[in-house]
């Protein structure tokens, strides 16, 4: 696994009526969500990394740091970028960034972590109450 600082990514959408405020409980609003927004940014983060990881691991956010400075309503599209900042064995960090047609709309920090799928997933079920 040779993750490479400074590679990036980026995701599009058209802002539907079920990725606005008003729908997804964020707001009244029918612009798009502060929620979805930063579940594209995760979403591109993760797609920026999965070219570098092994056939049996995936990544796992852990940190979102962001501000929503913009609105953009139905209709327009939305761009997010991921960058890769640092990478400190399996803890990856990103610069991640969404703009509308108009302007930059939001930007932040996101980390990620490199998992064994089954290791991971062990432990996480291990949390179950036995039935």
């Amino acid at each position: 696994m040779d993750i490479k600082v400074g590679e990036s990514h980026s995701m599009t959408l058209t802002v539907e009526k079920q990725h606005t405020a008003a729908v997804v409980g964020s707001g009244l609003a029918e612009v798009f969500a502060t929620p979805m927004m930063i579940g594209m940014m995760e979403n591109t983060a993760a797609a920026c990394l999965d070219r570098f990881l092994l056939q049996g691991q995936s990544s796992v956010g852990t940190y979102v740091g962001v501000s929503h400075d913009a609105a953009t309503p139905v209709g327009m599209q939305v761009c997010v970028t991921a960058t890769i900042t640092a990478v400190d064995r399996r803890k990856v960090e990103f610069d991640v960034e969404a703009r509308d047609e108009v302007e930059l709309i939001g930007r932040g920090t996101h980390t990620r972590f490199v998992v064994d799928n089954e290791k991971f997933m062990g432990k996480a079920m291990g949390k179950k109450r036995p039935e």
